[in-house]
């Protein structure tokens, strides 16, 4: 028998083994990463020794919204803030929101919770099925990724919540409850930003179809765990991406992991505790025309520490057509965005390995073309 008959059945055993996880995986025990996430070098994190002794760390403070201020006489120059973190970083963190800290400190220990449960049990919720209500999985895509990132998911759908929380999971027993307090609460705080954005788009909320599409619209949670690495200067918890939808509200821990891409730059973003990130998204960039964009970031991780962060992805319900709105689009602005909906999207990222902003390149309109 050749020795690439008897390769076959080892290489077929070691991808079983990494479909079940990273924290399948590191619950094994490793002191070296797997090959199967090790990155290109053109795309692994720089923080080798040599480079921290020539270059300091890259920090970036994103500007900071209280929300409170809002609804106090300096409206009209936090209204201008948001607009300007939109454009220039696509980012910004959101501080007085309003959610108890109870909500989401609870959220954030249930959750490492979920992923301290025997593997058998999270397994039950593995599918590759990317409508599938519940979505336990590994990497970004399991089954389109070549190389591997150094992260674990559940993917929850949350609006509408009753049509939902059946199929979410039952251990820990106080998941449920736990998460559909924070699943509403984050849906509330996404409902007052969609009036705050409209607003500094000059786009009366109030009167607006968008506004009303967006109320009804979709709402997926997030939860990522990243173990600790035994070697992170070769992997990446996340690679370079920006995110489908309109908004999404993170919720992190203490530990720093998220990188943006400012000025050719990844730089890492401090976290508050207590506070949300909040990013512009595929389908912001797309209803501003432009004006407002999806920033790509990453995640790195470490090798001491886990993390785990919550996104809630939130947008138009799943049927409708996203385009840019007719209230931003004159003879001097055209449409810069085809129309597009979450059937084209899903059948673009089944279809392929995701990468950067490709799907959102894949809308625009490029008027040098039309004569």
């Amino acid at each position: 028998m050749s020795p690439s008959m008897l390769a076959t059945p080892v290489v077929v055993e070691e991808n079983k083994k990494y479909q079940m996880g990273v924290k399948h995986l590191c619950g094994n025990g490793l002191t070296k990463v797997p090959s199967k996430y090790i990155w290109p070098e053109p795309d692994r994190p720089i923080f080798t020794k040599s480079d921290n002794l020539i270059k300091p760390k890259q920090n970036l403070k994103l500007p900071i919204i209280d929300f409170a201020e809002l609804f106090g006489p300096n409206r009209p120059q936090v209204l201008r803030t948001i607009a300007e973190a939109c454009e220039t970083y696509g980012f910004f963190q959101v501080v007085n929101h309003g959610m108890e800290g109870d909500v989401s400190r609870n959220m954030i220990e249930v959750c490492k919770r979920f992923f301290e449960l025997p593997y058998e049990e999270r397994s039950k919720y593995m599918t590759s099925d990317m409508s599938a209500p519940v979505r336990y999985g590994t990497s970004f895509n399991q089954s389109k990724d070549n190389v591997f990132c150094w992260r674990d998911f559940l993917k929850l759908l949350a609006h509408p919540l009753p049509d939902y929380l059946p199929y979410w999971p039952t251990s820990p027993s106080d998941f449920r409850s736990l998460a559909a307090t924070y699943a509403k609460e984050t849906k509330e705080m996404f409902e007052m930003m969609v009036k705050v954005i409209l607003e500094s788009l000059e786009i009366d909320g109030e009167d607006d179809e968008a506004a009303e599409e967006l109320e009804q619209g979709s709402q997926l949670m997030v939860v990522n765990c990243y173990p600790p690495c035994p070697e992170p200067e070769l992997t990446l918890g996340m690679p370079p991406h920006s995110d489908y939808g309109f908004l999404t509200l993170l919720l992190q821990d203490d530990v720093e992991g998220l990188q943006i891409l400012f000025r050719d730059e990844w730089v890492t973003v401090d976290p508050i505790p207590g506070s949300f990130v909040v990013n512009v998204g595929d389908h912001l960039e797309i209803f501003s025309n432009g004006r407002y964009k999806s920033v790509l970031h990453r995640v790195l991780v470490n090798s001491t520490k886990p993390r785990i962060s919550v996104a809630s992805l939130h947008s138009f319900p799943f049927t409708s057509v996203v385009k840019p709105s007719p209230k931003l689009i004159d003879k001097r602005n055209p449409p810069r965005y085809m129309e597009t909906d979450f059937a084209t999207f899903l059948q673009y990222v089944s279809s392929r390995e995701p990468k950067w902003k490709n799907f959102l390149e894949s809308r625009k309109i490029d008027h040098r073309l039309i004569i």
